[in-house]
């Protein structure tokens, strides 16, 4: 849907960037689906229902980060307790939390032995879930998928 491939910036025109971009219709047979990649790239897989849509988190080979987004606690609640996942979003579309909490997801996502950061480093023996959570303001409000800065407040 978006390819960004061409992206040039002024004074770098020789580097090697890449642009935002969104894979719509991505199946779990894709490469796109089944490879771990960082970057800006967004790949919409559709589910059939939330069951099937869990079913796939949970079988993925890799275990990095998951996001879900819902006004719904009760089905929050379920999402971060049965998905199998490091780091897990809700309502928040990146849940790398801060520098002090672990970085890094959970079967093939894990780098080397360890986590990254903080005292995970040390926790040989330990599996932490973090569960990262925005309730936006009542359902008058619309979809929000920003976060106010200073300056807007």
């Amino acid at each position: 849907m978006v390819d960004g491939r061409d992206v040039s910036l002024q004074g770098y025109e020789n580097g090697f960037f890449v642009g935002g971009c969104l894979f719509d219709r991505v199946t779990t047979d894709m490469s796109i689906y089944t490879d771990e990649i960082f970057g800006p790239v967004l790949s919409v897989v559709r589910a059939d229902d939330y069951e099937h849509a869990l079913k796939m988190v949970n079988d993925h080979e890799c275990g990095n980060g998951t996001a879900i987004f819902t006004r719904d606690g009760d089905a929050a609640r379920d999402f971060t307790s049965r998905a199998n996942i490091g780091m897990i979003g809700v309502n928040v579309p990146i849940p790398v939390p801060v520098a002090y909490h672990s970085f890094g997801g959970w079967k093939r996502s894990l780098f080397g032995d360890h986590y990254v950061h903080g005292m995970e480093g040390v926790r040989f023996y330990t599996r932490l879930k973090t569960v990262t959570a925005r309730w936006p303001s009542g359902v008058r409000t619309g979809a929000q998928f920003h976060f106010k800065s200073g300056a807007d407040n």
